[in-house]
């Protein structure tokens, strides 16, 4: 029987940690959930590298990899490298040119570099980094979820967010965003599942579109 379970790996998104995918469950007779977490890049670390390193975390052949936001971009990364049964991409972007001109003019100035993320221990800021949206009223659901707060690690991921080069989508991945996503804007655009009312965080307050069609897509043909 252990040989028809599908090893399933989620990737959470910027500064979060594997808790955002709590509500998800998905049949145990044919799929094993495994969280990723982020690990403290090295200096002057390629996206390219930390990719690889992340691999060493898979311990099964042919997995499935799910990442989202900036999960997904290093998901995508990682698949690159190694061989998978399905890529899914949520909350996140399918090539550079869908970043939103904010953050490309953060690449063009190069202004990333003074981002003040010595401020991290602000969880409102830090909010507004992952989430793309303040607090208010849910600041123990974010000091929940966003724990990665090291200024090394955040000064890595937003410079790897803004740099990110990829110039075609995955031609292997299915690509899962949110109307309402005002974080990436533009990713509802051409080959992609849309999920109505979708926001940044419908990980999170969608878990229920996601554990009834996550094992469809995961089994459909390509």
């Amino acid at each position: 029987m252990n040989n028809k379970i599908i090893h399933v790996y989620l990737m959470p998104g910027m500064a979060a940690n594997p808790s955002i995918f709590e509500y998800i469950k998905l049949p145990e007779d044919q799929f094993k959930i495994h969280w990723l977490e982020w690990k403290i890049p090295t200096k002057n670390e390629s996206l390219e590298s930390y990719a690889k390193r992340m691999i060493k975390d898979i311990k099964h052949d042919n997995p499935v990899l799910l990442g989202v936001s900036f999960g997904g971009i290093l998901v995508q990364e990682m698949s690159k490298h190694m061989s998978l049964r399905k890529l899914l991409v949520v909350s996140s972007v399918k090539s550079h040119h869908e970043l939103p001109k904010r953050l490309k003019l953060l690449k063009y100035t190069k202004a990333y570099k003074i981002l003040p993320t010595q401020l991290v221990s602000n969880v409102d800021l830090l909010a507004k980094y992952a989430f793309g949206e303040t607090i208010k009223k849910r600041v123990e659901l974010y000091k929940k979820y966003l724990s990665v707060n090291d200024k090394v690690y955040l000064d890595w991921a937003i410079k790897e967010v803004v740099c990110w080069n990829q110039e075609t989508p995955n031609s292997q991945a299915i690509y899962i965003h949110g109307d309402k996503d005002f974080v990436f804007p533009h990713s509802t655009e051409d080959n992609c599942i849309i999920i109505k009312g979708g926001t940044h965080i419908m990980i999170i307050n969608k878990y229920k579109w996601f554990n009834e069609n996550l094992p469809k897509l995961i089994l459909q043909e390509s």
